[in-house]
């Protein structure tokens, strides 16, 4: 009796634990995934076919609101997260939050950021800080500060939370005004402002950082969204330097119930990649 008693007991945890492990909601980023597809608007439905549920895009405005909004609706797919308005991209523009000479067109552009986020019925903005080519740190702190001030009480009033992430200078943007995960926590800290948020990248941390596991359990308060990829050619988390399989364990021991971007660059086709979330256990 006692031994059928263990059995049982071991067995619901086994069962428990598989349905834990099934319940992170996973992204598909659509800037960066179904590439195979000619606009942001034909992979709304490719990631509504391969099971998807969430998206998220880091810069919509390539193509017209109505047009996106229309494609969003019909594949009937949530739209998780969305960037604020990067700037001039043909430019080398890659957000404009730190740059003295944009604060004018920061708080502009922004009220453009709205109108999209309101449009796909989206709660969560990345506010990019840009690049630092010719202003010194200084300056640009004080920019930014005020800025992302600016955006988090702004967006409060849409019920839309601010997020700022640390993105990675030795791969991926070089030159980038924020890419210290703990400079990113101390300028939430110093901010103050319950609408502002840790967008935590395990891609770009770890290029920079390190230290996942004691980076997740320090800053788990902070963390408003969460994007995987592997390191070091941002393709899907499988072969690579980080053990995925134990982040999605340690986010689930951790308590964290928020969503989980995909922000990789497929190795292959996108949907023959999506083979690893049911390897892993896992559920779109």
């Amino acid at each position: 009796m006692l031994r059928s008693t263990f059995s049982f007991s071991v067995t619901r945890k086994i069962n428990n634990w598989q349905q834990i492990r099934m319940s992170h909601k996973l992204v598909a980023n659509l800037s960066m995934m179904f590439k195979e597809h000619p606009n942001l608007s034909a992979r709304y439905r490719a990631a509504k076919d391969a099971g998807f549920r969430y998206v998220e895009c880091g810069f919509p405005y390539v193509e017209p609101l109505e047009t996106i909004q229309k494609a969003r609706a019909e594949a009937g797919v949530e739209q998780i997260l969305i960037n604020a308005w990067p700037g001039d991209l043909q430019n080398g523009e890659i957000g404009i939050a730190a740059l003295p000479h944009k604060v004018k067109e920061f708080k502009e552009s922004l009220e453009t950021s709205i109108e999209y986020a309101k449009a796909l019925n989206c709660k969560r903005m990345h506010v990019m800080a840009g690049l630092k080519p010719v202003f010194k740190d200084e300056a640009m702190e004080e920019v930014f500060l005020d800025n992302i001030r600016y955006a988090a009480e702004r967006l409060s009033k849409e019920g839309i939370l601010a997020l700022i992430e640390p993105i990675n200078s030795r791969l991926s943007i070089p030159k980038y005004f924020l890419t210290d995960i703990h400079k990113a926590v101390e300028y939430i800290q110093k901010i103050d402002h319950p609408n502002l948020k840790l967008q935590f990248d395990v891609f770009h941390v770890q290029i920079m950082d390190g230290n996942l596991t004691g980076n997740l359990k320090k800053y788990l308060p902070h963390i408003g969204h969460v994007q995987i990829a592997q390191v070091p050619d941002r393709g899907e988390p499988t072969d690579g330097e980080v053990n995925f399989r134990y982040v999605f364990k340690l986010l689930t021991d951790l308590g964290y119930d928020g969503y989980i971007g995909l922000e990789y660059i497929p190795r292959g086709k996108t949907e023959d990649g999506l083979k690893w979330i049911k390897d892993f256990g896992l559920t779109m």
